[in-house]
């Protein structure tokens, strides 16, 4: 079976397939107006804000990682990454140059509560303010997001970060500081960032932060148990989920009038067969990456699927811990780069320490061709079909796009990525199909604003809308082909003009 070590590296790799859907002609006008959909793009603090060590900012569990051994960015590090602590307004002016509506971006928790608990730093209290006031000046709409793979490195030490009961608390009280002091401003939160594979990296495969994993599926860990402490992580983060919601919708929605929800990343999946077991492999795909996060919230417990295949080894909600869950979602942030080829394993030996992979039971084949020098391809049916699982499965949730985008390696002429253009395309249209079809889709979130640290190849890969000379002083931006097709697409031209240069914006 393929390991999802091989699929967490192979988000990053180039893909090719023929997309299902039909080429037409549309523009901005055919989506709902802003603010009913919103068209954005995306970054998180650890990746392109640097000032690491600035104005009484905290290392958290991601600054570690990539400073150990562990660490798979070729010792490549977010100590400066892009730098956008000290260039926000040059980067909220970049954003009003496209276009952008919303601009989807993370609190770094370290920095605004070091120690992980109050006080708070008053250096990130500004910074933070400063961002967000400065989008709101440009008319562009901020999300935010508490937790995206940085959790203070102090909670780690002192109680082992997610794996403890106390990270409910502690971040429930975060959230708390941060509804209190950006609510006035910021309307749509996101409370952990792509919650299901932020525990298989961490504390099964052990590829990214805290980098936790335990023999047979992963050697290279000094610590951790990856048959357990991936379902706890995510236990303890849907209780810190679901308590910082109910915080939200409690003391602050009567007067902020905002929203609360969890991102979770998704595959498009086909059966390898028309088989009966690949079908069921397939739906058991679907419960074990999506269902693991939005059952309990939309219907307060697991799959019934997650609960025969794991045992005694998921945790169980207490009766009160469902009432809690349940229902404590205001929309779902869909992250989606890649399709799969599904095969069902269950009647396969189980090995005696069991993990996610072996629990799910299922052999997983990327769609199209994996070469790392090829560009990524257009598989818009996958977002789609992802789209339209959630619109029958879990009571058509408000969804946002979160984050989807095209991986390209960086290489001497950034400018003109034509294939960014057409998946940037072929995706939106896909979204466009969806909408047409019932899905309750809110926004397009493109990853990723600009060229900036990946938890795998540091600086080698490239999604941008704008390229950024990392070997400049300056870490100056320049606009890349799909900065003005995007731009062109947001000002109301069709999809289908063509450009024959990268002339600044």
């Amino acid at each position: 079976m393929k390991s999802l070590n091989t699929l967490f590296l192979l988000v990053g790799l180039a893909f090719t397939a023929v997309s299902s859907l039909s080429l037409e002609a549309y523009s901005r006008n055919d989506f709902p107006t802003a603010p009913g959909f919103v068209f954005g793009s995306g970054t998180s603090a650890y990746q392109v804000e640097g000032a690491a060590d600035e104005d009484g900012r905290s290392p958290s569990i991601w600054d570690v990682f990539t400073h150990s051994d562990a660490g798979h960015s070729g010792g490549a590090t977010g100590d400066v990454a892009c730098d956008q602590y000290h260039k926000y307004k040059e980067d909220v002016k970049l954003m009003a140059d496209v276009g952008l509506e919303a601009y989807r971006f993370s609190i770094s928790w370290s920095r605004l509560l070091p120690s992980g608990r109050k006080p708070v730093n008053p250096k990130g209290l500004q910074y933070y303010n400063n961002l967000i006031d400065e989008l709101v000046t440009h008319g562009i709409q901020p999300h935010a997001t508490l937790h995206h793979f940085d959790l203070p490195h102090a909670l780690e030490d002192e109680y082992g970060g997610w794996l403890s009961p106390q990270s409910v608390r502690d971040f429930t009280a975060y959230a708390d500081t941060c509804f209190k002091e950006f609510g006035d401003r910021v309307s749509h939160w996101t409370t952990i960032n792509e919650a299901n594979v932020f525990a298989l990296g961490g504390y099964d495969e052990g590829i990214s932060p805290p980098g936790r994993c335990s023999p047979p599926s992963a050697v290279n860990c000094s610590k951790g148990n990856s048959s357990t402490e991936p379902y706890i992580a995510v236990h303890n983060m849907l209780l810190a989920h679901a308590s910082a919601t109910n915080l939200y919708k409690k003391h602050y929605k009567h007067k902020q009038h905002g929203s609360v929800g969890i991102s979770v990343y998704t595959y498009g999946a086909f059966p390898l067969t028309n088989s009966a077991e690949d079908k069921q492999a397939e739906s058991r795909l679907n419960d074990f990456f999506i269902g693991w996060i939005l059952h309990p919230l939309v219907y307060g417990d697991y799959p019934e699927t997650m609960k025969s295949f794991v045992g005694s080894r998921l945790p169980a909600f207490t009766e009160e811990e469902s009432e809690q869950v349940k229902g404590a979602i205001d929309f779902i942030g869909v992250i989606n780069y890649m399709a799969l080829y599904v095969k069902d394993n269950s009647s396969s030996p189980k090995p005696n320490l069991q993990d996610f992979n072996t629990d799910m039971a299922v052999e997983l084949t990327v769609v199209g061709n994996t070469s790392f020098k090829n560009q990524y391809a257009d598989t818009p049916w996958s977002l789609q079909q992802v789209l339209l699982y959630i619109k029958e499965a879990y009571r058509n949730l408000p969804i946002y796009v979160a984050e989807n985008g095209q991986m390209t390696p960086r290489i001497s002429s950034p400018l003109e990525d034509t294939t960014r253009v057409e998946y940037l395309r072929s995706h939106i249209e896909a979204v466009l199909h969806s909408l047409r079809k019932g899905a309750n889709v809110k926004g397009y979130f493109q990853w990723s604003l600009m060229d900036l640290f990946e938890i795998f190849g540091g600086y080698e890969m490239s999604y941008g809308l704008y390229y950024v000379d990392f070997k400049d002083p300056f870490l100056t931006r320049y606009p890349k082909l799909s900065a003005h097709w995007y731009s062109s697409f947001l000002n109301g031209t069709l999809h289908h003009r063509s450009y024959a240069s990268s002339s600044a914006l």
